[in-house]
């Protein structure tokens, strides 16, 4: 499965959870939005530890996401690759794993190949 398609699957078992608990999953939108908030950090580089967090914690849905936030932003492959470096050190064998999830990722959401 591509991930557009992961990432549109996630997208509506997410409005199914917000239907059933909306207190909930509102409030961790509103903790998404206030962390997104231009600060110190911009955007990208907020986005690239989220990745980062994404890769170690092996959350594949986390991973799409925030790849998906990174291409808009204007990421590079090279960036990204770093990131994944970054991922790999800090977190092991299942780290590596979840890089080559998230470099394929990002080549299906840019349609490059390497």
């Amino acid at each position: 499965m591509k991930w557009q398609d992961k990432n549109q699957d996630m997208r509506d078992q997410l409005r199914t959870l917000n239907a059933t608990i909306p207190g909930a999953t509102k409030g961790f939108g509103e903790l998404s939005k206030a962390v997104k908030s231009p600060k110190t950090l911009d955007l990208k580089t907020v986005e690239f530890v989220a990745l980062g967090i994404a890769i170690a914690d092996r959350c594949e849905p986390c991973i799409g996401f925030h790849m998906a936030s990174l291409v808009k932003l204007g990421a590079t492959r090279d960036e990204i690759s770093d990131v994944l470096g970054m991922a790999i050190q800090m977190g092991g064998g299942p780290s590596l794993m979840y890089a080559a999830k998230a470099l394929r990722c990002y080549d299906d959401l840019t349609e490059t190949a390497a």
